[in-house]
């Protein structure tokens, strides 16, 4: 019986970048003009959503990216399959009306590298990517 290699977590969260970054270069290519993002945030019910937001409209205006939508999941550190917000935003990037998610830190997503990686192909799916302020090594 042979060992499975078990990563290391910042092995792990490396490999997550460079996966998240690929799709991000890749989704954006095939985009001529104008790149249309959403803000994205996850918060507990009584956090201010405000700080992340603007992290990811800094980014936005650094970038140059539209932002199409904002959106906000009060549900705290859920499975992010089930997060209404996040679920409208898979939407519309499935309506082509976004090209991409902008979040924070991959906490808005997932702390679990399974989840996140997971969220990561159904984002590319829907057509888009997703974009973080604080790489996915600096949680």
């Amino acid at each position: 019986m042979s060992a499975v290699p078990v990563l290391s977590h910042r092995a792990a969260a490396a490999a997550l970048k460079v996966l998240r970054r690929t799709h991000l270069e890749t989704a954006l290519q095939g985009v001529a003009g104008e790149k249309r993002f959403a803000l994205y945030a996850l918060v507990g019910p009584r956090q201010d959503p405000a700080p992340r937001l603007a992290a990811a409209q800094a980014l936005a205006t650094q970038r140059g990216w539209t932002v199409a939508e904002r959106a906000v999941d009060l549900t705290g550190p859920t499975d992010p399959a089930t997060r209404p917000q996040l679920a409208r935003l898979l939407a519309a990037a499935r309506r082509g009306e976004i090209h991409g998610i902008i979040a924070a830190s991959r906490v808005d997503i997932s702390n679990d590298d399974e989840e996140y990686e997971a969220m990561l192909a159904r984002i590319r799916v829907a057509g888009a990517a997703l974009a973080l302020t604080r790489e996915e090594t600096a949680l």
